[in-house]
């Protein structure tokens, strides 16, 4: 059940809060009746001089009070410049001098740093000097200091306050700056992982779809050609038509599995990702589809990290897959792995036609060339070198060099 009335008292918190000199202002009337008030309320008759000048000194004490948060360090001009006028003209501490324990705390708590120091030299000096000019006789020097020390201590306890205010503040805003800088670096390290991710996940489709794919497309045209005059030979084009896309299919899920979990999951639907040791496998596949291809291993195998392995398999893969498209068809390729003390060498070359120039120097055209970017890509990310280019007698070459520690 709501009250009308919670309602009522909110909207209206909610505009003084919006509104803080209009608090203030409040405030400020409620000193002066009260100030004028104990003024005409006093027994010792004051001279004429004073009676003149003490209610607009009380005017423009409140009037502190009124704009001490629209314009602080002017009202601690203002109070000390008032505080010398009483001093001068004899006019005894009154209820209205509140308003300089309240600027004080105010200059501390939100003023310059100068108006700061100011307001608590001010603080520190109004309770001596406000003895000294009115001594009480009826109290020994003891007392009067004793006094002193009493009435100086609510201005340094203001100041405290204030200054503590402003460390706060300070302190806070701080956090929400830090806050707001690390929330715009977590969207930009996010938006570098999505873009890392895309690219990763380009790579591979295109590494799974582009050989697979030429492999069933060099297939299905031999055994297009071959379908009459030798069907034996368009059957088994059509074998490795069917074993090629089960194998890309299974490359497709094990890619979708790793998309879903983030994780490389074994077994099951999934397969696990290629290593060296499966480019034989390649090339033999390779050479199953027509491409002869000479495959060597120099130096002794052992095992390597993943991530090398994952990269010398698509580098291999993307080799062999442009041969086929851009080699002609009587290309042949070779393939040399070559295991160093501190990576693994690569060396892909063919003796055929070679790729057109922008595909290795622009990246291609249309959608063309992604397959070298993708290498580059993988050979950076292990921190390795690569070299693509045409040979000098003619064919294409691929060189690289991984290393088995990622570079740093």
């Amino acid at each position: 059940m709501r009250f009308p009335t919670l309602g009522y008292v909110q909207r209206l918190y909610d505009f003084l809060r919006r509104h803080p000199t209009w608090v203030d202002s409040f405030w400020a009337v409620f000193l002066f009746g009260i100030s004028l008030a104990s003024e005409y309320a006093r027994d010792e008759p004051r001279g004429t001089r004073t009676e003149a000048v003490i209610v607009p000194v009380l005017l423009l004490l409140c009037l502190v009070i009124a704009l001490r948060r629209r314009m602080p360090e002017k009202m601690l001009l203002l109070a000390a410049a008032l505080g010398v006028v009483q001093l001068a003209v004899d006019i005894e501490t009154t209820t209205a001098d509140f308003a300089m324990l309240v600027i004080v705390y105010t200059v501390a708590a939100t003023g310059a740093r100068w108006a700061s120091r100011l307001a608590l030299a001010m603080g520190l000096c109004a309770a001596p000097l406000a003895q000294l000019r009115w001594l009480n006789e009826d109290t020994n020097a003891l007392g009067n200091v004793a006094l002193m020390i009493l009435q100086t201590v609510p201005f340094a306890l203001a100041w405290v306050l204030g200054d503590s205010i402003r460390t706060r503040r300070a302190y806070f805003a701080q956090l929400e700056e830090r806050a707001a800088r690390l929330e715009k670096e977590r969207e930009a390290q996010a938006k570098v992982a999505v873009a890392a991710e895309r690219a990763r996940i380009a790579r591979e489709l295109h590494d799974v779809v582009a050989h697979n794919v030429s492999v069933m497309v060099v297939q299905a045209d031999g055994a297009a050609y071959v379908l009459d005059a030798a069907p034996d030979q368009a059957k088994k084009a059509l074998e490795t038509i069917s074993s090629t896309g089960r194998q890309a299919l299974a490359e497709m899920r094990r890619l979708l599995g790793v998309l879903r979990t983030g994780e490389h999951q074994e077994g099951g639907e999934y397969v696990p990702q290629p290593d060296v040791e499966q480019i034989e496998d390649l090339v033999e596949q390779c050479r199953g589809s027509g491409l002869p291809v000479d495959f060597k291993v120099e130096g002794t195998p052992r095992p390597l990290p993943s991530g090398v392995e994952l990269t010398a398999y698509r580098i291999v893969q993307e080799a062999l897959t442009n041969t086929r498209k851009h080699g002609g068809p009587n290309a042949g390729a070779s393939v040399r792995l070559v295991y160093f003390d501190d990576g693994l060498g690569l060396l892909v070359e063919d003796d055929g036609k070679g790729a057109p120039h922008e595909l290795y120097e622009e990246g291609g055209a249309d959608g063309r060339g992604h397959g070298l970017i993708g290498m580059r890509e993988r050979v950076g990310m292990v921190g390795g070198t690569l070299d693509a280019g045409p040979r000098p007698g003619g064919g294409f070459r691929i060189s690289a060099l991984l290393p088995l520690k990622p570079a740093h």
